[in-house]
């Protein structure tokens, strides 16, 4: 029974076993010829510019281009061979040719497979090629004194792959805008020379790309200079603020505040803008180190090796990168502190000024239970008048009546019981409202 289109399988099964075989290395029986281009993909533009290239080019030749979720392509023209391998942030054209017989070493580069594709192709690249490179592959004997003029006298970076292969690379980029790698075969069997090729130029490539974050990284030092010099400043007007400013003015408090949050924000902005290129630069460096590993090098006496030459020249940039990646996260944090520090002195500023309003409050409620108290003994005084009055001319009626009554005396007993029925009723109507 076969499973192949059997609804058994995942939806995912078939693709994700095809993805380790999708980018086979080129198969190169020396004497060959390569040219190497890593296009990149430029900020704003979509991966179908990738696409619309290959598509051009594809379309010169008379041949179909791939579709557009295609990652890999290869296609024989005749003349040339071309693989061609979609990247997140670029894409690489590798073009190869296969020769009859190899040329004299000095001569090694001046036929390659770039002589084929139409220039007006090459100038559609403006701006966009990261790493462009000549590759040699060769049976040639060569002695190491051969090399040295055959770069030109350059410093040169070489070493012995397996016992089976000599690469040889000055990693500079000669008159022609290349750069420039001979592979001396000494024996490789079946795909090794395609595997190996394709480590080399992946080593440049991605070296290239680790390298975009240099940049990145000696712009935001002066940037990160000026943040650390204006957070400083900051905290030495923190440390004023406590010894001469006044802890119920937190005006002062709160412009540092918003200076500080500025900082902040200058900070995160900072860091957004180079957290992807620090991040892809480092996963570039392990790429650039992991094929270095599977070169397995030895040394060529008197040459520096591959890793050797990266080690003193790549990884010093990356630890640049890697630097200004940790003082970012530093002083982020330190901002942080300082800026908890000193909401919390605004806090306690505005706690202790709230304080002294609740107490103002407080003393201005005493001053009017103390007023409200004068106007109930003035009100006692008052309304016992008046119903004094009244029992005056009650009395003076019953005399006027015929009854046997005296007004001076009658006024004068009720005066005291008045005052004291006046006062009692004020009372209990006060205790019945702090009650409710």
């Amino acid at each position: 029974m076969s499973i192949v289109h059997s609804s058994l399988n995942h939806y995912l099964r078939i693709p994700l076993a095809a993805e380790v075989h999708s980018r086979p290395s080129l198969r190169l029986l020396g004497p060959e010829t390569l040219t190497h281009l890593a296009v990149y993909t430029r900020e704003g533009e979509q991966s179908s510019f990738q696409h619309e290239l290959l598509t051009e080019l594809c379309l010169y030749f008379g041949v179909s281009g791939p579709n557009l979720d295609a990652k890999y392509y290869f296609h024989d023209f005749g003349t040339f061979r071309l693989q061609w391998e979609s990247h997140t942030e670029f894409a690489t054209y590798t073009f190869a040719e296969h020769r009859e017989l190899a040329a004299p070493l000095e001569q090694s580069f001046d036929q390659v497979p770039l002589r084929h594709i139409p220039e007006k192709w090459l100038h559609s690249l403006n701006g966009t090629v990261m790493a462009a490179t000549h590759v040699a592959l060769n049976e040639s004997d060569a002695t190491l004194d051969d090399m040295r003029k055959a770069f030109a006298g350059n410093l040169l970076v070489g070493s012995d792959s397996q016992s089976l292969a000599r690469l040889w690379t000055d990693f500079a980029i000669a008159p022609d805008g290349f750069g420039r790698i001979i592979v001396q075969d000494l024996g490789m069997q079946y795909q090794q020379a395609g595997r190996l090729v394709q480590r080399i130029l992946e080593v440049e490539t991605y070296r290239m790309m680790a390298l975009l974050g240099l940049p990145h990284a000696q712009l935001a030092g002066p940037a990160l200079n000026a943040i650390e010099t204006e957070l400083a400043r900051l905290s030495a007007g923190m440390t004023d603020g406590v010894d001469g400013v006044a802890p119920d003015t937190p005006n002062d408090e709160r412009e540092l505040l918003q200076k500080i949050t500025s900082l902040a924000a200058r900070m995160e902005k900072l860091a957004l803008e180079n957290s992807y290129r620090f991040a892809a630069s480092k996963a570039y460096y392990r790429l650039v180190q992991a094929r270095i590993e599977e070169l397995r090098e030895t040394r060529i006496p008197g040459v520096p090796t591959v890793r050797e030459f990266m080690d003193r020249r790549l990884a010093p940039a990356m630890n640049t990168c890697e630097s200004i990646v940790r003082r970012q996260e530093a002083l982020a944090e330190r901002i942080g502190r300082t800026n908890d520090l000193l909401r919390t002195r605004v806090g306690i500023v505005q706690e202790q000024q709230n304080r002294r309003i609740l107490e103002s409050l407080n003393t201005r409620a005493a001053q009017q239970l103390r007023l409200q108290q004068a106007v109930e003994g003035l009100s006692v005084v008052a309304i016992s008048y008046y119903s004094i009055g009244l029992v005056s001319y009650a009395a003076k009626a019953l005399k006027v009546a015929g009854y046997p009554v005296n007004p001076d005396i009658a006024t004068g007993i009720m005066i005291p019981v008045m005052v004291a029925a006046v006062w009692l009723g004020l009372r209990r109507m006060h205790h019945q409202v702090v009650k409710n």
